[in-house]
Order: C-alpha cells, then structure tokens, then sequence
C-alpha cells in the first residue's frame, strides 16, 4: 500500500497533501509577492536612514536608481518582448521631466494634471513611432528614435536655451513633502509598474509579443495584428519613460538643459546597456542591470577615493562587461542565474544518488 501511494505520488505530485511549508514556499515562488517583498524591503531602507542607521546619501542614490529602472523595465518590454529597437529613451525622458515642470511651475498646474498631460503626451509620441516601426526595423528604427529624440532635444533648447528646473517645495494633495516622501512615491511606482509588466508578459499579450519578436511571419499566420502590439510596446515604453522624467523632475528638484546628461544620447545607451548586462527577457535582470550601470557608483564607489579620482573606470568597467555578456551570455544575468541554478541542482542530485547507493 505505501509502494502504490508512494508511486502515485511521484506520477502525480499534486496528489500529495499541501504542507504549511510548502504551502509558504508557494507563496514566495509567486511574483507578484517578491515584487511586494522587495518594496518593503527598500522602504524599511528609509525609516533606517531617518533613525541614522543608514546614510541618506546612500537611500538619495537608491531612489535616483529606481527612477531608472522604471524606463529601463519598459524599455526591457520593448526590446526584450517585443523585439524592437530604440535609441529615444532620452528624448522620452526628457519630454516627461521638463513638460510637467513647465505645466506646474509654470501654469500652476497641480502634479496629478502634469502627470496626465504628461501621459497624454507621452502615448501621442507612442502611437507616432510605433506607426514608423511598421515601415522601419532594426538599425534604421533605432536611428529613427535617436533623431525623434534629438528633435525633442533642440525643440526644448529653442523654446528656451537654458531650461532650469529648480523646486524647493513639491505639493501632493495639498502637502509639501521632502525628497524622502517623494522616495516612498519612487518606490510604489516601481513596484507597481513591476507588478503590471510582470504579469503583462505572462499574459497572452505577452506571449504575442514574444512571437512578433521570434518571427513576424508566424506572428501574422497566427492572427497577431503587428499594428496592435507594435503600437502597445512603444506606448508603454514611451509612458515609462515619461514616468520616469516626472519622478526624475519631483526627486533630483535641481537640474539644466545646459549641464544635465538627461537628454544626451549616453542616456539611452545606459538604458540599453542595463537591458543587456541584466537579460532582455527578464525584469528582475533589468532591475539588476540598472543597479550596475547607476547605483553601482553612487551607492557603493563614491565613497572609495580611487573611483573618485577616477570616474571614467567605472564606465571602461561597464563596457567591458557588455562585451563579455554579448559574446558568453546573450541572456544576460537572468541567464547566469539560470545555468547556476540548474548546475547547483545537478549537484545536489548527484549527491543524493551517491548517499543512496551507499546506504543500498
């Protein structure tokens, strides 16, 4: 009797009764839960730093790098999902952070109407460049964004040569709030858009992108409108980006077209270059990416004299690690993550069937 139970068991391992432990383990197995582990996490981060336990300095670097993430996953829907190139993540940028300065400093305008007017514009710019992806691909495309967001660079600049944002108080619902407020408003953000892509790329969307991605030519013999998706990736990587320019205005509070990098190309290419070393095809590899190309140096190295005596080694650093990710591990760091999984596994099942044929 307990050979037969034993063996439908092992046929069938869902017949077996749920533990509280695995029950547990389930849990945390779901994405939406680490994503929501990882916020508390990072919040716990402030409320040690207002009680000194952590430098604010650190947590400073810490939100600045999430506001990057939030692009770089959306880019990560657009490149790694969807298959399509951008160089405009900048000019995207750029738009959102400087369109709702103007809106609230300027108009008076408050931060919920600059962040609709922001969205609107940001789908606008959207739907244009996924139209143009229908007739472009590849290089040209990205060359295509890179010239749309030089567009968007020069329009600013002739507008006003030097637009300066400076904001000493940010207003939400009627109250000012610090930059350690605004932290807290960062990191929702970002959990919550993790949560909508994570479970948009499990979705049948998702899985329509990914096949517009592998082949255009199975995804239109399957009924795939090109039109539809290639349309949605674009406007949510373009709104992401946008989000991100708003946060970015709301957090940094102190910034110049004259001096900033924001709206340079080096911009998209961080953004690019986090997409590749963390994995195209996975947000947590994303996220990573991100940490190495911005928090690496403001969180960690900033504090080392050597890194800052030599800012430019980071940067020699971060290339030559694109190139080893490229030629070794196309998938990134997702990819290592995986193969050593499956290599710890291995060895642990090896073990077992050595301590087994010693005890037989």
């Amino acid at each position: 009797m307990d050979i037969k139970k034993e063996y439908i068991e092992s046929v069938c391992p869902h017949s077996r009764k749920a533990s509280p432990v695995g029950n547990i383990r389930n849990v945390f197995s779901q994405p939406v839960t680490q994503i929501a582990l990882v916020g508390v996490i990072l919040a716990l981060l402030q409320i040690l730093a207002l009680n000194g336990l952590v430098s604010s300095s650190f947590v400073y670097a810490l939100g600045n790098t999430l506001i990057y993430a939030i692009v770089a996953i959306g880019f990560c829907l657009l490149l790694g999902y969807s298959g399509l190139a951008s160089l405009g993540t900048a000019g995207f940028i750029g738009l959102g952070s400087y369109a709702a300065f103007y809106i609230v400093q300027e108009l008076g305008a408050p931060y919920i109407a600059a962040l609709a007017v922001t969205l609107a514009v940001s789908i606008i710019i959207g739907v244009i460049v996924g139209f143009i992806s229908l007739r472009i691909e590849g290089m040209y495309l990205a060359i295509m964004t890179l010239a749309l967001a030089e567009i968007i660079r020069n329009l600013l600049m002739a507008i006003k040569a030097t637009i300066k944002i400076d904001i000493t108080n940010v207003c939400l619902f009627g109250v000012n709030v610090n930059e350690k407020a605004v932290y807290l408003l960062v990191l929702a953000s970002f959990v919550v858009l993790m949560i909508l892509t994570s479970n948009l790329t499990r979705s049948p969307v998702g899985r329509a992108m990914l096949t517009m991605k592998n082949s255009t030519s199975v995804a239109q013999a399957m009924g795939i409108s090109l039109m539809k998706y290639r349309l949605l990736a674009f406007v949510i990587s373009t709104v992401y980006a946008a989000m991100g320019g708003l946060l970015h205005m709301m957090y940094v509070r102190n910034m110049t077209t004259a001096t900033s990098t924001l709206l340079t190309l080096s911009t998209s290419l961080n953004i690019l270059g986090a997409v590749i070393i963390g994995g195209a095809k996975s947000l947590w590899g994303t996220a990573f990416g991100t940490f190495i190309i911005y928090g690496l140096q403001s969180m960690f190295l900033s504090k080392i004299q050597f890194f800052v005596d030599n800012p430019a080694f980071i940067t020699m650093v971060t290339g030559v690690l694109i190139i080893l990710v490229v030629m070794f591990f196309p998938g990134g760091f997702a990819q290592m993550v995986v193969m050593f999984s499956a290599w710890v596994k291995k060895k642990n099942v090896e073990r077992r069937l050595r301590e087994y044929g010693r005890q037989s």
